[in-house]
């Protein structure tokens, strides 16, 4: 028999190749983070093959399972074969059942290191779910500011400093607000978001603390964990600021790209999230902002979103102030990094 390991223990193995035996479906839903697809069965075989197992039982259903991986078995074993080159093998599926303990047997008589995970990707959604349950081992360190601050880019000049910088935002694929999904990729599952959240913050339990940017509950679609959210209730307050002309230079580079013409590219997307404020802003200047856009005319349309509609809704300073532990000019990224990450070493976090 295969090599059994834990959720930890597999998490935790140096050099790991995690191969996900589950159909595409299985796959696309959520996975382990870094988990490589390689389906023994495909979205249709593994329904047909499931119909069967509830039918007729576990012996019909696995002389059909072999019947469809048979003519596929040279390739499955060639990619098993190419992963195991870059590290050893961590093989699940579902619920570690049939479908990771035939390869894993397959593989091992094949001299290839391999390990099955016990329980599959059902006891790695456990210990995901208790992750999240239990009070955050962090400290939390929030960054506010107005739209257009640069708090996402301050986070990531912090992480390429090698501080525990955490882009809650890039992980959920969607900026927090009606322009949030512009440019941007699909969001996740909430079970895709859950685990890359937990493989975060598990990469930074050493260091006691990590750095976020303050957000909402929920960020598009997707709900933040209440523990989370508590913790950055009451974290360490960092506030973001700087001058207007700086912020709307941000926005617009941020939300329209242009292309090779000069013509805003993602035009379609920013008049659909315009037309979504119609009735906070009014319909004539939807009309005319979404002219604009057309235009390439964006100055006018992201001053008056930033001042007439952001500033007053986040309500944050446009300067120092004292209700927050520092406050930072990020007019440049760089020195706002260096100055944040110079105070917090100072710092009991």
């Amino acid at each position: 028999m295969s090599n059994e390991i834990s959720v930890r223990e597999a998490l935790e193995l140096p050099g790991a190749k995690i191969i996900d035996v589950r159909s595409e479906a299985e796959y696309a839903e959520a996975s382990i983070p870094g988990a490589v697809n390689i389906p023994l069965l495909d979205n249709a075989q593994r329904a047909e093959v499931g119909k069967l197992y509830k039918e007729k039982g576990a012996g019909e259903a696995a002389e059909l399972g072999i019947q469809f991986v048979s003519p596929k078995l040279s390739g499955i074993v060639s990619q098993f074969t190419e992963q195991a080159q870059e590290g050893p093998l961590v093989v699940f599926c579902w619920r570690g059942g049939m479908r990771s303990k035939s390869v894993c047997s397959l593989m091992e008589s094949m001299g290839l290191p391999v390990y099955r995970l016990v329980g599959g990707y059902k006891a790695y959604r456990k210990y995901v779910n208790e992750y999240l349950a239990r009070p955050l081992r962090h400290k939390v360190v929030v960054i506010h500011g107005l739209t257009g601050v640069g708090k996402t880019e301050v986070l990531h000049e912090l992480r390429r400093m090698s501080l525990p910088a955490v882009d809650l935002e890039g992980l959920a694929n969607n900026r927090g607000s009606v322009f949030g999904q512009i440019g941007m990729y699909p969001q996740p599952s909430q079970k895709m978001f859950d685990s890359l959240l937990v493989e975060e913050l598990a990469l930074w339990e050493a260091a006691g603390y990590i750095i976020v940017e303050c957000e909402s509950r929920r960020i598009g679609r997707l709900i933040l964990p209440e523990t989370l959210t508590e913790a950055m209730r009451n974290g360490i307050k960092i506030l973001a600021y700087c001058p207007l002309k700086i912020r709307m230079e941000r926005i617009k580079r941020i939300y329209s790209s242009k292309n090779e013409f000069g013509l805003v590219e993602n035009k379609e997307e920013l008049k659909r999230a315009i037309k979504s404020l119609e009735r906070r802003i009014g319909k004539q200047r939807t009309a005319d902002f979404c002219m604009m856009v057309d235009q390439g005319q964006l100055n006018e349309v992201v001053e008056h979103l930033l001042v007439s509609y952001y500033d007053p809704l986040y309500r944050y300073p446009s300067e120092p102030s004292g209700q927050y532990d520092l406050s930072v000019d990020t007019s440049d990224i760089s020195t706002a990094a260096k100055e944040i990450s110079a105070v917090l070493s100072k710092m009991e976090v």
